[in-house]
């Protein structure tokens, strides 16, 4: 039966679409061939990776309901004062986020499907981010993320082992230009009584303050030690710090974390003024950062937060996790030369003549079966183009060999097969009906 169309659902507004060039939208970019194998030789590296640390996957709506970022991320975080873009659902009114970040949605979605009611868990995610912000190097409208995240689990044993994650990621992708920091933000309480000595510093220096400093004094004066502005350095340095204000748990917390670090010849300096974005964090906090990519040097970031989840309208339970910026590692690894070529076919298919097609195409299919990459040329109309712009063509392609389906060949049951990398340009030919067989020497010994 046909729904009639109800007199009450509100119109959407159809814009006319231009006439003109459609563009991508500033800041989102479009990834292509050759770029995009980086991307997937990064995030295979990470599955192996995470695979080996017993991680399993989850993956979250890029779409979620703005209060969750309120709620999860703090009123008065930039993110969520300046930087989400968010919208009303033009058919039900609801509020919607593009996420900005994934944490609060991973803990949405464990609290939403009760999935700590079986024990504690481990995961991990990989997708693309969206904040309203300046494009600049290593930072864009559009952003992708790599992170994992621990849910359960109270001890510092946790924290440890996901920086010795992290660690291990940069020592497989060959990174060596890559420092870790530390601090602990210690409990509420403990931020409390920080706080008010902050607020209490600040005032007393007020002239010194810039307009953010100024509207996050009484609302989150914790965001100030995170100012960019050299301007303020001199201030911030001299404010009281948040480590004299722990209590013996948080301080024997912090003192397990980097007596592991010690013991598996892991580096770090404690920075005092890491607080990170967010307001969700506790206790432990970190960032892995390199000075090879201007003032954008923060590559990975994490900490522990303990009280998200109940925030987020679970059972309390603990948690500490980091994210990594897909783009900030990959243009390190570029920097470092250290990006993998692009991976380029194995064989390609020189066919004379459009006959040959079928039989050439049958090759291929056994072929890769047996695990062997081919392309095959393709002609323009009904004919295959010339033997000369084919093999130019089969050269550009990276390939490693050449199989030249020629008539007489054909005829005889075999195939040609030309070398084309070791600079012999060595033939030989080869029974059609065992091409799985070379497929075994080729892969034996590639």
């Amino acid at each position: 039966m046909v729904e009639k169309a109800s007199a009450t659902r509100p119109q959407q507004r159809v814009e006319k679409p231009s006439t003109g060039k459609l563009v991508a939208v500033k800041g989102m970019n479009d990834i292509l061939p050759p770029d995009s194998a980086a991307w997937e030789w990064l995030e295979a590296k990470v599955r192996s990776l995470m695979a080996r640390y017993a991680y399993r996957n989850i993956r979250t709506p890029i779409v979620e309901p703005t209060a969750l970022f309120v709620r999860g991320l703090g009123e008065v975080t930039d993110i969520v004062e300046k930087e989400m873009y968010s919208f009303e659902d033009k058919l039900n009114g609801e509020a919607l986020t593009l996420r900005p970040e994934a944490t609060a949605g991973v803990v949405r979605a464990v609290v939403e499907h009760n999935m700590l009611y079986e024990g504690s868990k481990l995961l991990y995610y990989m997708g693309p981010m969206f904040r309203h912000e300046r494009p600049q190097r290593g930072r864009y409208r559009q952003f992708h993320q790599i992170g994992a995240e621990v849910l359960g689990f109270p001890g510092a044993e946790v924290d440890a082992e996901l920086i010795l994650l992290a660690d291990a990621l940069w020592k497989e992708l060959g990174l060596r230009d890559v420092r870790l920091e530390l601090n602990s933000l210690g409990q509420p309480t403990e931020r409390l009584a920080h706080r008010a000595a902050l607020i209490a510093h600040f005032e007393q220096h007020a002239d010194l303050l810039d307009e953010d400093a100024r509207r996050r004094l009484h609302s989150n004066p914790l965001r100030i030690l995170d100012t960019k502005n050299p301007a303020m350095k001199p201030v911030v340095e001299a404010a009281p710090q948040l480590l004299d204000f722990l209590g013996e748990a948080s301080l024997a917390h912090f003192a397990a974390l980097k007596n592991i670090l010690d013991a598996n010849g892991v580096a770090y300096s404690i920075n005092p003024r890491l607080v990170r974005g967010m307001d969700y964090y506790n206790l432990t906090v970190f960032e892995f950062i390199t000075e090879s990519l201007g003032s954008q040097g923060t590559i990975c970031g994490g900490g522990r937060y303990d009280y998200l989840i109940e925030q987020i309208g679970g059972k309390p339970a603990p948690a500490v996790g980091f994210a990594l910026g897909v783009e900030r590692v990959l243009e390190l690894v570029r920097e470092s030369g250290l990006l993998p070529v692009a991976p380029a076919p194995e064989v390609y298919a020189v066919i004379p003549d459009v006959a040959a097609v079928p039989q050439a195409f049958q090759a291929l299919q056994t072929l890769r079966a047996a695990g062997v990459s081919a392309q095959m040329h393709a002609g323009a109309g009904e004919g295959m183009g010339s033997m000369k712009s084919q093999f130019k063509k089969a050269d550009s392609s990276g390939a490693r060999f050449a199989l030249i389906f020629g008539a007489d060949e054909l005829a005889r049951g075999e195939v040609t097969i030309k070398s084309l990398r070791d600079g012999s340009g060595a033939q030989q030919s080869w029974p059609l009906a065992d091409l799985a067989a070379w497929a075994q020497t080729l892969q034996s010994n590639a």
